[in-house]
């Protein structure tokens, strides 16, 4: 996911994405407490998804 990609929707975009990176998350999280975790790289790409989401959305904020 590129910064220049998510500067170009709108703040309900990105909100229903940052939603839909925390509920993939949260199954990720659930799946290695269980032990069924297959792609252990998935949560550092997933963090850094959600961070470059609300990065952008505290700069729509602000106004820049």
């Amino acid at each position: 996911m590129e910064v220049k990609e998510l500067r170009d929707k709108n703040p309900e975009e990105l909100q229903n994405m940052l939603l839909d990176l925390r509920k993939e998350q949260f199954s990720l999280r659930m799946q290695q407490g269980t032990g069924q975790a297959s792609r252990p790289h998935l949560f550092k790409n997933l963090r850094k998804d959600i961070a470059r989401v609300k990065t952008v959305l505290n700069e729509n904020k602000s106004g820049n």
